[in-house]
């Protein structure tokens, strides 16, 4: 198959990756270009100097860039996908964005006879680079189902949630959850240690029973040592969670928690921890 990858952060290098090992034609495209050069060297294919020209020759263009600015621009703008992709192409947005701007670029791209699929993905830097991401999709089911193979070469499961914006919503319910088990956790092992209790020796039990989670099995240990650099940086969890909580306002849902962990985390940014990872709720309340 011959693709197209844009954006390689922390996120998308990773995957361009798999898309290589797994025997796939990749063009890739990135803004800071010592990054293109660095990825071509690792893993072999070319770089293009705009979206535009990485999409030319291109079955399907994956795209994993910052917000909801970044994917106009790298698909709509001047230079974008949609000026250089062919007829009967894909394009496959894994960036966590609105579900509006997913519906716009869906309506775009088939007026160009192109298949769009809102895809965003949760794992985690990594879960990108072990090739173990779930990616939640949106879109037509006929052009989700000649995507997901090739989506397949860095997911662990990839579930179709329904039409055009869902995965985006479902990514929304998926950073909500996620919020509260984390501050909750946080809250947790914090008042563990100020009971004198041995952290270890409290998760060993709880994490037996219902209380257990995927924050608790990887990062009770280092939330406890204050280590926080464990990829998903807290100005990207405030982006989602401005996104959840602006598409509550319109469909009525009452994000109460996640609504005043939202503010925990501006916390946490006030203490210079914007690139911190998530877990690091716990450091406010130390």
């Amino acid at each position: 198959m011959h693709t197209a990858f844009i954006g390689l952060g922390v996120m998308g290098y990773p995957m361009a990756g798999f898309l290589s090992k797994a025997g796939h034609d990749v063009v890739v495209y990135n803004r800071t270009t010592a990054k293109a050069e660095s990825w071509t060297r690792q893993f072999g294919g070319s770089s293009a100097v705009t979206p535009a020209a990485a999409a030319e020759n291109a079955n399907i263009v994956f795209c994993c860039v910052g917000n909801d600015n970044d994917v106009r621009e790298v698909i709509l703008g001047k230079d974008g996908v949609l000026n250089g992709i062919s007829p009967g192409a894909i394009i496959v947005d894994h960036t966590t964005t609105s579900a509006t701007i997913a519906r716009d670029i869906h309506v775009r791209a088939a007026e160009k006879t192109v298949g769009f699929l809102d895809a965003p993905v949760s794992g985690g830097q990594a879960g990108a680079e072990n090739g173990q991401l779930a990616v939640m999709v949106g879109g037509d089911p006929y052009v989700f189902a000649l995507a997901a193979p090739v989506i397949d070469s860095y997911a662990k499961a990839i579930t179709h949630i329904g039409p055009t914006g869902s995965g985006q919503l479902a990514k929304m319910v998926n950073q909500i959850c996620i919020a509260g088990i984390v501050q909750g956790l946080s809250e947790g092992l914090d008042f563990a240690v100020r009971a004198g209790l041995d952290p270890a020796v409290v998760i060993d039990s709880i994490s037996k029973g219902a209380a257990q989670s995927w924050q608790m099995e990887n990062r009770w240990q280092t939330m406890v040592d204050g280590e926080f650099d464990f990829g998903f940086a807290v100005d990207w969890m405030r982006k989602d969670l401005g996104i959840a909580l602006e598409e509550a306002g319109s469909n009525g849902a009452r994000l109460e928690i996640t609504e005043l962990v939202d503010q925990f985390y501006a916390e946490v940014q006030a203490m210079g921890g914007s690139r911190w990872d998530t877990s690091s709720l716990i450091a406010r309340l130390k």
